[in-house]
């Protein structure tokens, strides 16, 4: 098969696409025919050599990948052949060989996807979606709510823009560019606004009137951040969950405690340790976008051996939605 690997940390230019051998399946795990895979902020953290979170970096060489979609083609032993030629996705791990034209999963991370079911939206709910709900379990968003959502065209962002309107709430979108804020209106936000405008808060002010935001959903940190937090009134709530910007929002005790703000990381072990697991919510992400109440953004497919480009892509903020890989 080809896949795509990795001998160094570095730059992306590192992501070398390659003939290896077929991956084959132990016991209690299948082998998926990849239709994508899924590519995301931390894979190029990971690549980088500069962190995968609270993870330790892999063991190199290696097959990045995260997430993948497909058909299973291969079993291994104890596991029902009724699984043969079925279509599933899958999260595999930190860096646990999704860039590739096979890839090996446990069956216990394996979940069936109904014929109209795309593998990208798939790919997509299965780590961002997750992701988004574990964000939206912890908001606990109402119709009363005034929700501003920074990079809101991307993968998470647009998910939260669009439950946030699910449930009546006043969604205040923003994103880099005229372009992606003209996305963000179409996904359904009120006010859609491009943060590379100077001028953005009070164009927000303007549009909400007497209103203030009462929750900022924040995985873009930096001077974004910092102008979004002036925009809440008091007793205002704080979600980080990520700082694309370079830094964290700056939020301080000061003040927290001067306008009565809350602040709470939903992510790491809040969401690890929860009850009923992370499987729990793939299965209400992937629930969610059977049913059509949560459709993914999800941009053009890169192919597989261009890798190194999508990675440069998402890291210069030039993607909207999921990012994936298509063998």
């Amino acid at each position: 098969m080809r896949a795509v690997r990795q001998y160094e940390f570095g730059p992306a230019e590192n992501l070398l696409f390659e003939e290896v051998r077929d991956p084959l399946p132990a016991a209690g795990q299948v082998r998926i025919s990849v239709a994508a895979s899924g590519v995301h902020l931390i894979d190029t953290a990971i690549r980088s050599g500069t962190g995968g979170g609270p993870f330790p970096l892999p063991e190199l060489p290696m097959t990045p990948g995260r997430e993948v979609a497909g058909t299973v083609d291969a079993l291994g032993d104890r596991v029902p052949r009724s699984w043969l030629g079925a279509r599933v996705v899958a999260h595999l791990g930190q860096a646990s060989g999704g860039y590739a034209e096979l890839a090996v999963a446990d069956l216990a991370s394996v979940h069936t996807l109904p014929e109209n079911v795309s593998p990208g939206s798939a790919v997509a709910m299965i780590g961002t979606g997750r992701t988004a709900v574990g964000l939206l379990d912890v908001a606990e968003l109402t119709a009363d709510d005034v929700v501003l959502v920074t990079a809101a065209a991307g993968g998470i962002g647009s998910l939260l823009v669009r439950e946030g309107r699910n449930l009546g709430a006043t969604v205040v979108g923003l994103a880099g560019g005229k372009a992606k804020a003209g996305l963000v209106r179409e996904l359904g936000a009120d006010i859609a606004v491009d943060y590379t405008d100077p001028g953005w808060p009070t164009l927000v002010r303007s549009e909400l009137g007497e209103r203030a935001v009462t929750v900022l959903l924040d995985g873009v940190g930096g001077e974004p951040a910092g102008h979004a937090l002036q925009l809440l009134g008091p007793g205002g709530r704080v979600l980080l969950f990520g700082w694309s910007a370079g830094y964290a929002a700056p939020v301080t005790g000061e003040l927290l405690m001067s306008r009565g703000l809350s602040a709470v990381s939903p992510l790491g072990p809040r969401l690890w340790q929860r009850a009923g697991s992370l499987r729990a919510l793939e299965e209400k992400s992937l629930r969610a976008l059977t049913t059509g109440r949560l459709t993914p953004l999800v941009g053009e497919p890169f192919a597989l051996a261009e890798a190194a480009t999508a990675h440069r892509a998402l890291e210069s903020r030039r993607t909207t939605g999921k990012v994936t890989l298509k063998p």
